[in-house]
């Protein structure tokens, strides 16, 4: 045999027992005389606390009324995926905002197609409440935002409210 080749089958021998040899230290099952096994109780579905539904708060923040902004306006765009600003203000309404206090902008563009998205707030608590919703804003979004110092919610042209 030439150096060469008993080199190489030497170091493949070792490369096997090594490999033999570390077998032996892998994880297995503990030896049961050492520890006894813990059992841990699988949680219910009654353990886990139920979250509840986002309520209207009057008397509290924008901030703190914005899950409910948000719940309300989420469900008027599950009901009906081309919704409307119409839509929006009547169901913020009828959840308790008030309507004098609320801006919405146009739902076409000014040749008649449908606008890309939508916006529509309501001035609550000194802030502002700001929904969009629309096929180009990326699905609804829902912010508090301050008031323009004009103390409207929204920039630019918006549509009356006059319903």
């Amino acid at each position: 045999m030439t150096r060469r080749f008993r080199t190489s089958a030497a170091l493949a021998i070792v490369g096997v027992a090594i490999i033999v040899g570390t077998a032996g230290c892998s994880a297995g099952d503990p030896d049961p005389s050492s520890s006894p096994a813990t059992v841990r109780p699988t949680p219910t579905a009654s353990s886990a606390p139920t979250p509840t539904a986002p309520e209207f708060l009057p008397e509290l923040s924008a901030a703190e009324n914005l899950a409910f902004f948000d719940r309300v306006n989420g469900g008027v765009i599950a009901a009906n995926g081309a919704a409307a600003g119409r839509d929006f203000i009547d169901a913020l309404a009828a959840a308790g905002f008030d309507k004098t206090q609320m801006q919405v902008t146009a739902d076409t563009t000014t040749i008649g197609d449908a606008a890309d998205s939508m916006q529509f707030s309501v001035l609550f608590q000194g802030e502002c409440l700001v929904g969009q919703y629309g096929p180009k804003s990326g699905g609804y979004h829902g912010a508090v935002r301050p008031p323009l110092g004009t103390g409207a919610c929204l920039v630019g042209q918006t549509r009356p409210i006059d319903w």
